[in-house]
């Protein structure tokens, strides 16, 4: 596979991936299609050796395995990880608002947001909905995307604002209400429920039959190639759709004769991940203590496998930015195109231990796939990843990385094109070597 169709792969995810819901969604068609056999956790496991298994959790995490065809008990798993959700805007409950001729949407911020890349964006909803069934304790899930930008969240004139090019701090309630339609001026009774209508509208059912949602807007904006050799890649959700498709192409692409090979995508990260679809639950060590269950063995024999376990932490990292490079350390600078970033911190805001980067150098180096070191500077705090918080509850060797992003959480972010088949590759070889 050459460095466009990587590319091309992540530009078909992040077209597909419009909220953590339709990321796992998305990441099961492709296991299905390679044939994984879905398992549930209210269910026994009948599993198989050489056998390849998934299951989604709350409809927004996602846990693929797949067994050696000489599994042995008590052998190591190599898990790569990463998570479905981005930052943005997430409605809330009774979201309509209408003043001043217009028809509104109340939302709200999730996660560290880039609040102005989100002002004058082609905008549109997706996400899930829980309607009304006969089986209280089961109610029917959906979900949906409307596709179509019908949302904008537009600027205030300079002429209103004449310091605007001097920074502008945005209120979060004030100043992010989208714009979706015009108010009904015809003298009728004002419909107070019409996003709702909207809703049902699209689902078709009746609006008493929508009980409850978990929606948040998107930009719409399609994925571009950009660059005077197309060696950039400008696209929304590249944080973190690029680990995403990594984990889940290199799980599809990478075997083991013995141990088990793990993708696991959690959601929450840009909150927390202290969720019970987060890297902060108990679901990894969960699957993985049922899957030697599944063959007899006991709890001694699953604590066993955390000696010589290893887990991958797949999350983006920062590029240098050519305007701003004083910004980066003066000895560790990563630049878009140049491979995959190590991230390393000693506070362990990225979970990278001298041991973990020596065997994934070592990879790295076999496979000639080239790779970078990243550190933040000593006076900037930095971002951190979910890896912190998973081997905190799964104590085996761990190391962040990532493709070095520039734009990070814009709603619109830039990475170099060659860099998601660099870390396609190293994903691929961390579950074959």
């Amino acid at each position: 596979m050459n460095t466009m169709k990587y590319a091309e792969k992540l530009l078909q995810l992040t077209d597909e991936g419009t909220s953590p819901f339709h990321v796992a969604a998305a990441a099961e068609r492709q296991l299905k299609a390679a044939g994984f056999q879905k398992l549930s956790l209210g269910q026994d496991w009948g599993l198989e050796n050489g056998g390849k298994y998934y299951l989604v959790h709350n409809g927004s995490s996602l846990v693929a395995f797949r067994l050696g065809k000489k599994f042995m008990f008590g052998d190591t798993f190599r898990i790569a990880a990463a998570h479905t959700d981005f930052p943005g805007l997430r409605i809330k409950p009774r979201p309509e608002i209408e003043k001043n001729g217009y028809r509104q949407l109340n939302v709200e911020v999730y996660g560290g947001a880039i609040l102005n890349t989100w002002l004058d964006r082609p905008l549109s909803v997706s996400g899930r909905v829980v309607l009304r069934s006969d089986d209280v304790f089961h109610p029917e899930v959906r979900l949906v995307d409307f596709r179509k930008p019908f949302l904008t969240i537009p600027n205030l004139a300079i002429h209103m604002n004449r310091e605007v090019n001097k920074g502008v701090e945005l209120n979060r309630q004030k100043d992010l209400l989208p714009i979706l339609g015009l108010q009904d001026l015809s003298g009728k009774e004002a419909d107070q429920d019409f996003f709702l209508d909207c809703l049902a509208k699209k689902l078709r059912v009746d609006k008493e039959d929508i009980l409850e949602y978990e929606l948040g807007l998107y930009n719409t904006d399609t994925g571009d190639f950009l660059g005077l050799s197309e060696e950039f890649i400008s696209s929304p959700r590249l944080d973190n759709l690029t680990s995403v498709q990594a984990v889940i192409q290199g799980l599809l692409e990478g075997e083991r004769e013995q141990g088990v090979n793990m993708a696991v995508l959690f959601d929450h990260e840009e909150i927390g991940s202290r969720t019970k679809q987060g890297a902060g639950s108990m679901l990894l060590p969960s699957v993985m203590e049922r899957i030697l269950l599944a063959f007899g063995r006991g709890r001694e024999k699953f604590l066993e496998t955390y000696a010589d376990s290893m887990l991958l932490s797949v999350d983006v990292g920062h590029a240098v930015h050519p305007n701003y490079s004083e910004k980066c350390d003066p000895t560790n600078q990563d630049v878009l195109g140049r491979g995959i970033c190590i991230k390393e911190s000693s506070s362990q805001s990225y979970a990278t231990d001298s041991e973990a980067v020596g065997i994934l150098q070592q990879i790295c180096d076999a496979r000639k796939i080239p790779y970078q070191k990243f550190a933040n500077r000593s006076d900037v705090a930095g971002g951190s990843t979910l890896g912190s918080i998973a081997s905190a509850l799964l104590p085996v060797k761990t190391v962040d990385i990532g493709v070095p992003l520039l734009a990070m959480h814009s709603s619109r972010e830039l990475m170099g094109t060659a860099d998601q088949e660099s870390l396609v590759r190293t994903v691929e070889a961390f579950f074959t070597e």
